[in-house]
């Protein structure tokens, strides 16, 4: 255990911090699932929709850095490519 005030502290920053990085990154995965449960049922609608409200979130974290830019530029890209490729069948 830390014995230094400013490491006491440091300590209770992390655990903070992580509780709420976690709490982030759950609610970024769920939001992509959602999206992900659509299109494995077929529904472009309930894609689009999940889509548009995962993506702000996408945004929001990522300039945050909880995630790379460019891995939620990957998970953008990807989600609107099966999104436009199921109304493209349909």
């Amino acid at each position: 255990m830390a014995n230094i005030k400013s490491a006491k502290k440091r300590a209770k920053q992390t655990v903070v911090r992580n509780a709420r990085n976690s709490a982030q990154r759950s609610q970024l995965r769920t939001a992509v699932k959602k999206v992900l449960k659509a299109l494995d049922a077929n529904d472009a609608t309930g894609a689009q929709e999940a889509f548009n409200v995962a993506q702000p979130i996408l945004d929001r974290f990522s300039s945050r850095g909880l995630i790379h830019k460019n891995k939620a530029a990957r998970h953008k890209s990807r989600l609107t490519a099966r999104i436009k490729a199921l109304k493209a069948a349909a």
